[in-house]
C-alpha cells in the first residue's frame, strides 16, 4: 500500500499478530475498530470554547515567545486570537523552528485541539491539528481514535485506513434484503466507511448500525466456520468403537474417589459418541475442581479396550506434567502404558517414547504441542483430548486430529463458559458439563480485606505456617506487562523472605521449564510452606496439602481468573481459605466482583456475572485466558446477534450445504474477509 515501507510494514505485521514471516494484510487494518471518535465541529471562538473540550480556532498569530536560553524544559508560547479572545499554543521541546513556519505571525491559521487553562487564560498544548485556511477541508472534523502501538502514531494509522478504504471492491451481500431492512443495516463497504470516515460522532458509534452490521458479520462467518468444521467432523466417517469394560473396571477400581453423578452422566455421553460411525466432537466443561481429567482418562481407557490410543495436549509443559502426573498411577494400576512428551525430553527418552508410540506399546502420550510435530507416529491413534482448548484455534480442532484415522476428539475446560461464548468458540461440539464437585472437597471460605493490613496478614499467615499449613502469594498482572509482573512477585519474595526465610519460593512465568518444576517440586514436598507466583499457577496446579491463598490487588484480576486461581485450594480434604487483598478506592465494578467471588463458588454463576461486568472485554479475555477475542464484535454488547448468527449460518448451511452459486459466494467472500477462509476447503458440494 502507498505509505507502507519496510519499517512500517514490520509494525503493522506486529501489530496485527500476522504469522511469522508475513505482512499484514489490507483487511487487517479494515478490521482495526476505533476505541471512539473525537468531534471536532465546534468552532464557536475562543470565547465560548470549553475548557477540557476538544473545539476548532479559526487564529490570527501575533506573537512567539522562545523559551529562555539553555532552558531546555521551559516550553514555546504562540501567542492568537479571534473576534472573541485570546489564546496561548503551547510546545514543549520544540526544536528547529517547525512551530515559527507552521504559525507565522501576522498569518491566520486553523488549529484544532484541547482546551486548557494556564493563569488566567486559555491555552491549547500541543494542538492536533494546524492548517491553513484553504485546508480547512483536510482537518477531519470527525475523527475515529484507534488502539495504538508504540511508533505507531494516529495520523499514520488514519492515513493508511483512509487508503484502505479507497481499495474495497464491489462485494456481493450475504444478507438477505428483509434482515437489513428490518435492522436498518447498510452495506459492508458502506458500514466501513461510516465506521473509519464517519460525517458524524454516532455514525462510528458502537450501537451505530454500522457497528452492529460488522459485528453480526465477524459473528456469521465465525459460526459459518463453525459450522463446517462440526459438518466435517460428523461426515468424515468416524469408527463405532466397542468396549469391553476391563480397563476402565480397573481404573475405576483405582480410584482413591466415588465418581460423581456428573461424571457417570459425561463419561456414558462420551462412550455413546464412541460407539457411534461418526466421529465425536465433544466439549468437558467443568468447573475448578470437578474432575474432568479422571472422565478423560475414562474415555482414554474406554478407547484402548478397542485397541486404539489417546493423546491428551494441554497448553503448557506445567500443566501437562501436572496430568501426567495424576494419570500415570491410575494407568500403572490398570496395566495402560502411558507417557510424558515434552519439548525438552532428553533424546534417548525421547527416541524410546517415539517408538513406543510407534508400534502400540504405549497408549496414552500427554504432552504440550509437541505431540503434534511431525516425528510423532502413532500406530492407531483414536481420541485426542485437548485441554483448555481456547488457548488454541478453532482450525487445529482438525489438525489435532489429523495425526490418527478418524480420530475422535474431546475437548475440556475449566472456564465455565454462559452459552452465548460456548456458541461462539465451541459452536461446532456437543457439551457435557460437570456441576459437583467430588465427594470431600470441602468448602473455601473467602475474605477481602484492604493492602494496608498487610502486616497482619503477616501475623495471621505465621501462626498458620507453624500449624504446618501451605500458601500461595499471587501477586499481580500489572499493566499487562510480564516484566512488571516479574517485578511484583520478586519484590513481595523478597519481603517474605524477611519474615518466613527459606520457608518462601518464587515462580513466575520468565522462568525457564526447569526452574519453574524444581520450584514447584519444593513446594510440592512441603519443603518450601509459601509459594509466592504470578498467575503462572492458575491452572493445573495441584497441591493438596495447599490450603491458603492469598492473592494481592485482586481488584486487577477478571471475575474468572480470580475463580480460577482460588481454585488453587480446597484440593484436600483440610478446610481452605482465600484471602483477597484489594488497593482502596475501589470502583463500583471491582467492589461488585470481590462481593460476586465472597458469595458464591460457583463458577458458571461466576461466569454469567463476569460477562454482566466485563465492559467492553470478552470474558475469557485475550489477556486473561489466552481466547482470541473479536475484533468488531463486543460480546456484552453485540451478544444478541451471536444468537442470530448461529441460526442464519445453519439455515444457510442447509440450504446450500456445497456453498455454490450467487448466495454462496457471497457467504464465501464472508469467510474470506473474516479471516475464516482455512473453513472453505472443507466446503463440498451436496
Amino acid at each position: 500500500m502507498k505509505g507502507v515501507g519496510p519499517q512500517l510494514g514490520v509494525l503493522f505485521a506486529k501489530f496485527f499478530g500476522a504469522p511469522d514471516g508475513q505482512d499484514a494484510v489490507v483487511l487487517d487494518v479494515l478490521m482495526h475498530m476505533p476505541s471512539g471518535v473525537i468531534d471536532r465541529r465546534s468552532q464557536n471562538g475562543i470565547a465560548y470554547a470549553q475548557v477540557g473540550a476538544i473545539a476548532t480556532l479559526k487564529l490570527h498569530i501575533d506573537d512567539h515567545i522562545l523559551p529562555p536560553r539553555g532552558n531546555n524544559r521551559a516550553p514555546m508560547r504562540v501567542k492568537a486570537h479571534d473576534d472573541t479572545g485570546e489564546i496561548t499554543l503551547t510546545f514543549f521541546g520544540a526544536q528547529g523552528g517547525w512551530v515559527e513556519r507552521a504559525l507565522p505571525i501576522g498569518e491566520t491559521r486553523y488549529v484544532s485541539g484541547e482546551i486548557g487553562f494556564f493563569g488566567r487564560e486559555k491555552q491549547m498544548t500541543h494542538p492536533d491539528y494546524i492548517v491553513e485556511p484553504d485546508k480547512l477541508a483536510t482537518l477531519p472534523m470527525v475523527e475515529p481514535v484507534y488502539p495504538l502501538t508504540h511508533g505507531l502514531s494516529s495520523k499514520v494509522l488514519r492515513k493508511v485506513i483512509l487508503n484502505a478504504l479507497d481499495t474495497v471492491p464491489i462485494i456481493p451481500e450475504w444478507i438477505n434484503k428483509d434482515r437489513r431492512t428490518l435492522m436498518g443495516w447498510p452495506g459492508f463497504s458502506e458500514a466501513l466507511k461510516h465506521i473509519h470516515a464517519p460525517q458524524r460522532p454516532a455514525e462510528g458509534d458502537i450501537v451505530s448500525p454500522s457497528r452492529m452490521r460488522l459485528a453480526y458479520d465477524e459473528y456469521l462467518a465465525g459460526q459459518l466456520a463453525l459450522n463446517l468444521v462440526r459438518s466435517t467432523l460428523v461426515r468424515d466417517t468416524g469408527i463405532a468403537r466397542t468396549f469391553t469394560g476391563l480397563l476402565t473396571d480397573r481404573v475405576q477400581a483405582a480410584l482413591p474417589f466415588a465418581l460423581t453423578d456428573g461424571q457417570h452422566e459425561a463419561i456414558a455421553a462420551i462412550k455413546e459418541d464412541l460407539g457411534k460411525p461418526k466421529r465425536m466432537s465433544r466439549l468437558l466443561q467443568g468447573d475448578v475442581g470437578s474432575g474432568k481429567t479422571v472422565v478423560a482418562l475414562m474415555a482414554m481407557a474406554a478407547v484402548a479396550e478397542g485397541g486404539a490410543q489417546s493423546s491428551l495436549m494441554a497448553p503448557t509443559e506445567l500443566l501437562a506434567a501436572q496430568h501426567f502426573k495424576t494419570l500415570k498411577p491410575l494407568c500403572d494400576a490398570a496395566g495402560i502404558g502411558i507417557v510424558l512428551m515434552t519439548g525438552k525430553m532428553p533424546a534417548a527418552e525421547r527416541r524410546k517414547a517415539l517408538s513406543g508410540l510407534a508400534d502400540g506399546q504405549i497408549t496414552i502420550a500427554v504432552g504440550t504441542h509437541a505431540l503434534f510435530q511431525a516425528d510423532v507416529e502413532f500406530k492407531n491413534l483414536g481420541l485426542t483430548v485437548v485441554d483448555e482448548q481456547h488457548r488454541f484455534g478453532v482450525h487445529q480442532r482438525l489438525a489435532l486430529s489429523g495425526k490418527g484415522h478418524r480420530t475422535d476428539l474431546l475437548v475440556m475446560t475449566a472456564t465455565p463458559i454462559p452459552r452465548t461464548l460456548v456458541l461462539t468458540h465451541f459452536g461446532d461440539m456437543d457439551v457435557s458439563v460437570l456441576r459437583e464437585k467430588p465427594v470431600g472437597r470441602q468448602p473455601i471460605d473467602t475474605a477481602t480485606l484492604p493492602i494496608s493490613e498487610y502486616e497482619r496478614v503477616i501475623s495471621r499467615l505465621a501462626s498458620r505456617l507453624d500449624e504446618g499449613a501451605q500458601a500461595y502469594w499471587v501477586c499481580p498482572l500489572v499493566e499487562e506487562s510480564e516484566v512488571l509482573d516479574v517485578v511484583a512477585a520478586e519484590d513481595r519474595f523478597a519481603d517474605l523472605k524477611k519474615h518466613f526465610g527459606d520457608k518462601v519460593q518464587l515462580v513466575h512465568g520468565r522462568m525457564s521449564a526447569n526452574e519453574k518444576q524444581n520450584a514447584m517440586a519444593r513446594f510440592q514436598s512441603g519443603e518450601a510452606q509459601i509459594l509466592v507466583a504470578t498467575t503462572v499457577i492458575e491452572v493445573g496446579v495441584d497441591v493438596p496439602n495447599a490450603t491458603i491463598i492469598i492473592i494481592e490487588h485482586a481488584e486487577r484480576f477478571g471475575l474468572a481468573q480470580l475463580h480460577q486461581l482460588r481454585g488453587r485450594v480446597g484440593r484436600g480434604s483440610a478446610r481452605s481459605a482465600c484471602l483477597l487483598l484489594y488497593s482502596e478506592p475501589l470502583s463500583e465494578t471491582a467492589k461488585a466482583r470481590l462481593e460476586t467471588i465472597r458469595k458464591t463458588e460457583d463458577g458458571f454463576e461466576i461466569a454469567e456475572k463476569d460477562l454482566e461486568l466485563r465492559g467492553h472485554g470478552d470474558l475469557l479475555g485475550t489477556r486473561q485466558s489466552g481466547m482470541p477475542g473479536y475484533r468488531i464484535a463486543v460480546p456484552d454488547v453485540h451478544r444478541h446477534l451471536l444468537e442470530m448468527a448461529h441460526e442464519d449460518a445453519r439455515a444457510a448451511l442447509e440450504r446450500n450445504p456445497g456453498l455454490t452459486g450467487p448466495d454462496g459466494d457471497a457467504l464465501r467472500a464472508l469467510l474470506y474477509l473474516f479471516r475464516k477462509d482455512l473453513a472453505i476447503p472443507l466446503i463440498k458440494a451436496g
